[in-house]
């Protein structure tokens, strides 16, 4: 059944296609590490179809009464991530935070230290609610380099923790204005 889904959104009919991602939610967690390996297609179009048809999976799967499905999409998307490259580790990242639970946080919390996707993985763990998701935020600023402190230090605020030293970006004037006198009229 997966098979037919890959070959459906691989289709050059896009009417195939459309078809196909857009019915993806039925298909479940098996279905998400063959699409996740579209991920790294090295046609754009594949690459586009599967992220639609994974967000459909993954919104199918995250609706109210459904957490068994939940979870075992979350663990699909887990051990895709091992195996993905940067780009698709980003896309799984984003999918992870509208579904993950307490056990996607150490799987991600470890991606906070690849610079080439930290930022999102960052994010992900933002979105993540509970207590794993902040305290794994919290290790993570008192061990990353000092670059990336602020971005960790504007996650923790967003989840209500207090930290000092790292003032929040948002108030840094980004542009330096001077008043002077007006012009004549």
């Amino acid at each position: 059944m997966c098979s037919d889904l890959i070959a459906a959104i691989r289709s050059s009919d896009d009417a195939v296609s459309a078809a196909a991602w857009q019915s993806a939610g039925n298909h479940g967690s098996a279905a998400v590490g063959p699409l996740a390996e579209l991920l790294s297609d090295p046609q754009a179009e594949i690459v586009r179809r599967g992220k639609r048809a994974l967000y459909r999976i993954v919104r199918h799967a995250g609706r109210p009464g459904a957490r068994g499905e939940a979870q075992a999409v979350e663990r699909e998307l887990l051990a895709a991530l091992k195996h993905a490259g940067a780009g698709g580790r980003r896309e799984l990242l984003w999918l992870l935070s509208e579904i993950g639970g307490p056990s996607a946080v150490g799987p991600i919390a470890a991606l906070l230290a690849d610079e080439a996707v930290r930022e999102d993985a960052r994010c992900a763990l933002t979105r993540i609610p509970g207590r794993k998701a902040t305290a794994a935020l919290k290790a993570a600023l008192k061990r990353s380099p000092a670059d990336f402190r602020p971005a960790l230090a504007e996650s923790l605020r967003q989840r209500g923790v207090n930290v000092k030293g790292y003032p929040s970006r948002k108030l840094a004037p980004v542009a330096q204005t001077s008043v002077g006198p007006l012009p004549p009229r």
